[in-house]
C-alpha cells in the first residue's frame, strides 16, 4: 500500500481500538476505495465486503473484479482478496466467527436487508457478537485529505480549467445545450480525465434559473447566460467548478447580477479558514445576497466537500455544524436564480490550510463574453 493508504488503515484501526471494536464491516464503495487505495476498479455495483481487524485486511468480491483488485493491490499487499462463491452476509459471518469477534461495527450505509442477513448468518455460524453502528466515522476521516489526495484533485482541476477555456471558444448561438455538454465532456475525457466527476450541467437562457438543470435541446441565443457545472475525474478523485458566461454583450442587469455573485464568492473564500463552522460561511453568503435584495433566490448550500465522492463532508450549509480544519476540501458556489429570466453561479473548490483557503480552480472570475 502507498503511504497515504497505510495511514488511512492506521486511522481506522486507532478508532477501532478507542471504541473497543474487534472488527468493522464495510460495503460502501467510496470507503473501500479510500481504505484500499485501488484506482479505477470500483463502480456503482455494491459487490464487495471488507472486514478490518487489528491484524488483518480482508476483501470479498466476485470474478468481475477479483483480478483487478489483485493486480492493483500488488503481490506485497497487506490485503487478502477472495471470491469465494458465497453471499456477502455469509462470508462476513464466517470471518467473524472464525476470529471470535465479539464487537463488530457496521456502517450506517448498509441496507436493512444486508443487516438482517448478517444477523441471521452470524446465528447460523453459532457465533454471537454486538453490531454497533459506525455513525459516519469513516466519512468523517475521509473529510481530511492528505497531500496525495490534494494532488489528485489539483490535477483533475487542471483539466477542468482547460475545458472551460475550450468551451469559451466553442459556445455560440445556434448550438443546443446537449451539443455543448457533449463537447465539454469529450474535451475532458480526451485531455487527461479518466472519468467525469458527475453528470455535466449545461443550461442556457431561462434554464439557468434552475440550479440543477438538465441539458436540453434548447438552442443558445444571443444575449443568453450559459451556465456550466462540470468536473473531471482522475484516479477516482473529483473536481468541481461552475462558470456562467454570456453570449454576446451583457446588458446592465446581467452585469450587476454577475458582479453580486462574484463578490459573494470572493468574500466567502476569503472568510474560510480553520475554526470557521460550515453554517457560518453559508450565512455570510445569505446575508450578502439578502442585503442586495435577492435573498429569495438563493436556496441551496454554499458548498460541500469533494473527494472520491462529489458530495462529501464537510458541508457549508444552513444546518452544518462542522468546524473546518486543515485538509478539508470544499467548494464555494453561491448563486442567484431568477425564475423566467436566468441565473448565475460561480464555483471554485480548494483546500483549507493552516491560514486560509487554497483554491485549486485557476479560471478567472471575470465575466466571459462568448460567441460574438
Amino acid at each position: 500500500m502507498a503511504v497515504s493508504d497505510r495511514l488511512h488503515v492506521s486511522s481506522v484501526r486507532a478508532m477501532m481500538h478507542e471504541r473497543g471494536y474487534d472488527a468493522i464491516v464495510i460495503r460502501n464503495n467510496p470507503d473501500i476505495r479510500w481504505l484500499t487505495g485501488v484506482t479505477r476498479v470500483l463502480d456503482d455495483e455494491v459487490a464487495h465486503t471488507v472486514l478490518v481487524t487489528q491484524d488483518e485486511l480482508l476483501l470479498h468480491t466476485d470474478s468481475r473484479y477479483f483480478n483487478a483488485f489483485v493486480t492493483k493491490l500488488g503481490e506485497k499487499s497487506a490485503w487478502t482478496v477472495d471470491m469465494d462463491p458465497v453471499g456477502h452476509e455469509r462470508w462476513a459471518a464466517e470471518q467473524i466467527a472464525k476470529r471470535s469477534c465479539h464487537v463488530v461495527a457496521i456502517e450506517d450505509t448498509l441496507t436493512v436487508g444486508f443487516l438482517e442477513g448478517l444477523e441471521h448468518a452470524i446465528s447460523q455460524a453459532s457465533a454471537a457478537c454486538l453490531l454497533p453502528r459506525l455513525h459516519g466515522d469513516i466519512t468523517e476521516m475521509r473529510a481530511v485529505k492528505d497531500d496525495d489526495e490534494v494532488a489528485r484533485m489539483r490535477a483533475a482541476q487542471a483539466t477542468t480549467d482547460d475545458a472551460y477555456d475550450f468551451m469559451c471558444t466553442s459556445i455560440r448561438p445556434g448550438k443546443t445545450e446537449l451539443q455543448l455538454r457533449a463537447e465539454l465532456d469529450n474535451y475532458m475525457l480526451s485531455h487527461g480525465a479518466d472519468s467525469l466527476a458527475f453528470d455535466t450541467i449545461v443550461a442556457s437562457g431561462p434554464n439557468t434559473a434552475n440550479p440543477h438543470a438538465q441539458p436540453s435541446g434548447r438552442v443558445v441565443e444571443k444575449g443568453d447566460f450559459v451556465l456550466m457545472d462540470f468536473g473531471a475525474g482522475l484516479n477516482d478523485y473529483k473536481s468541481d467548478m461552475t462558470r456562467t458566461v454570456v453570449v454576446g454583450e451583457p446588458n446592465q442587469g446581467q452585469r450587476d447580477l454577475y458582479d453580486l455573485v462574484r463578490r459573494v464568492n470572493e468574500a466567502c473564500e476569503a472568510y474560510l479558514k480553520p475554526g470557521v463552522v460550515g453554517h457560518e460561511a453559508h450565512e455570510l453568503a445569505v446575508k450578502m445576497i439578502t442585503d442586495a435584495g435577492f435573498g429569495d433566490y438563493f436556496k441551496h448550500g454554499l458548498g460541500h466537500g469533494v473527494g472520491v465522492e462529489i458530495h462529501e463532508q464537510p458541508r457549508l450549509s444552513r444546518l452544518d455544524g462542522h468546524t473546518l480544519v486543515p485538509g478539508n476540501v470544499v467548494t464555494v458556489e453561491p448563486g442567484v436564480y431568477l425564475p423566467g429570466l436566468g441565473g448565475v453561479r460561480l464555483e471554485d473548490f480548494g483546500v483549507i490550510t493552516e491560514t486560509g483557503y487554497d483554491v485549486f480552480t485557476q479560471s478567472s472570475h471575470e465575466l466571459r463574453v462568448v460567441g460574438r
